[in-house]
Order: C-alpha cells, then structure tokens, then sequence
C-alpha cells in the first residue's frame, strides 16, 4: 500500500469524490486535501506524499503556478501530478503537461480510469525510488572501504581538494590527522592477517568515535588512516588526534587476540599554511610530522610547524 496522496481541488465535492473512489481499492493510508495550489504546496512541504491530483483553474494560486513552484524545488520534482481537467480543455491539458505534469483526468473523471491512471504512476514513481535508492547504494559502496567501512581514499582525495579550495576562498581553518597503527607488520606476522583485518576494524572504530559527524574519516592504505576536520584549527586537531591515541590505547581485544595492546603515530597538519598551496603538499605536512612521530618512539602525536614545515 502507498502512503499518501494530495488532492487539490476548489471543489469541495470533487475532492470527497476522488477520496471515496481510492478509498474503495485501499491504496492509501493518508489522503490530503487542499483547495488551491497555496495551500496544496503548504502541505507538501509538511506533510510528504507520493502522488499528487490537481486542479488547473483554482483561485489564488493555480495548478500552473502550481507546478512551477514544484520545479524550482529540487526535492519534489520527481512527484508524479495528474492533472484534473474539464472536458474541452484541450490546451490546458497541453500546458500543464508541458509544465511538468506527469498525466491528466478529464472532468468529470471515470472511477476506472482515474485508479488505472494513479496505479501506473505509483507505479512507476516505486521504479524511480527503488531506482535511486540503488543509486545511492552503488555511490555509497564505490566511496567506502569495504573492511573498515570508512571513506575510501579516492573520496578522500576528492573531499580533500573540496575543502582546501572552500578554505582558500573563505578563509577558514582545515586541519589534516594521518594515523599510523605502531608495529601493524608485527601483529599480522604473529596472529595472521585475518586478525590484522580485526585490529584495523577496531581502529577504524575509535578513531570515527572521536570525530564530530561532519569530519571525514578514511582508511588511507594500509594501516593508514586519515582525517579531515574542517574548520578546526592546529591546536584543536591535535587535541582530537591526542584524544584519539589515547582511545587506541584502551582498546580490549578477545579470542586469539586477547594479548596484544596496540598504540598508533599520528602527525597533524592545518591549512593555510606557508609554503603549503596543493592538497599534496597539505598531506605532505602531515605525514612529515606523522615520520617524525614514529621517529621519536611511536604512541605520540606530532605536528607539523606553522610556517609551513615540520618542527626540528
């Protein structure tokens, strides 16, 4: 069963007509009513529905300004509108097609001919969404890690260049984590790479924990992982990537894994930076400030100087 449909008519009789003849074959749970576009538009904004039934000629607001006010919203342009015509209204029904409608109902409308007309439409309204919905399915599998289910790194290159161009042109801070899980060769040499997979999941797990819901975290390669905080400064990323060490360090494994303690390196960068212009050389900062906190005997975060190199 469908949810909802939104009847637009000045006619209050033609509107309980409509009703009582989808009401007879069950295909809604919810039916809206209106009596002009206005307030047809009004409730759709409020109440979503998944076919809409529309008079042309209605005081106020009309079925044609009607549907314009539907084209300039993106989010409801794919609602399927049949539009209800009187019989010699030949041109109009041309019109309203022209201006988006999907279908018209000849007034007065057959009750046959009016369900046939909104099943084929629910119908292939159910098409679209299942359509879109693979969509994003496919969109969401092609961005993300398949092991850690983190943002893979071809959209974190992509997001990345996006945010040091918004960074550049509004002049707001950016600031880059790259993680580095210590001695990673050791733990898949000692409990097999199937293990290895878990303590990636595992970090993967804390370091999306620590994070706000608008940065980007992404398995880099590796044992790698990065990032991305937006409007945060040096001192803020590195107080997240602090907190982050020490969230790695807490973690409890089970099983074969019950002994091992794992820690992580971490080296952080901000943008803008002196001497730092391409999302390479951002990256370069960080992983500079990441060698140097391997260098200095892992489980430490290290960042990279603002004048635009790392600290000696």
């Amino acid at each position: 069963m469908s949810d909802s449909v939104l009847i637009i008519d000045d006619s209050d009789a033609v509107r309980e007509k409509i009703i009582k003849t989808l009401e007879v074959f069950d295909l809604f749970d919810r039916y809206y009513e209106a009596e002009d576009g206005l307030e047809g538009f009004k409730k759709l904004l409020s109440s979503p529905v998944d076919i809409i039934l529309c008079d042309l000629e209605m005081p106020r607001i009309d079925g044609f300004k009607f549907l314009s006010m539907l084209k300039s919203r993106p989010d409801l342009q794919d609602l399927p509108v049949i539009i209800l015509t009187g019989m010699n209204d030949r041109e109009l029904k041309i019109k309203g097609l022209e201006q988006g409608a999907s279908d018209y109902i000849t007034k007065p409308f057959d009750p046959e001919e009016l369900v046939a007309r909104v099943k084929v439409h629910l119908k292939i309204k159910n098409l679209q969404d299942d359509l879109k919905r693979s969509n994003e399915l496919l969109l969401e599998l092609s961005n993300t890690d398949h092991l850690t289910g983190l943002f893979n790194r071809r959209y974190l290159m992509e997001t990345l260049e996006k945010e040091v161009q918004r960074s550049v042109r509004k002049g707001g801070n950016l600031s880059l984590i790259i993680l580095d899980i210590d001695h990673f060769k050791q733990v898949n040499d000692t409990y097999g790479h199937l293990q290895g997979d878990v303590v990636l999941q595992k970090v993967a797990l804390q370091l999306q924990k620590e994070l706000r819901s608008y940065d980007i975290a992404s398995r880099y390669g590796g044992e790698e992982f990065v990032a991305v905080l937006p409007d945060a400064t040096l001192a803020e990323a590195v107080f997240v990537a602090e907190r982050v060490r020490s969230s790695v360090q807490t973690v409890k494994f089970s099983g074969a894994l019950s002994p091992l303690s794992i820690t992580v390196s971490m080296g952080v960068a901000s943008f803008p930076t002196a001497n730092c212009s391409t999302v390479d050389d951002f990256i370069k900062l960080a992983d500079d400030a990441l060698y140097r906190a391997k260098a200095n005997g892992r489980n430490r975060v290290e960042s990279a100087d603002q004048t635009g190199g790392p600290e000696l």
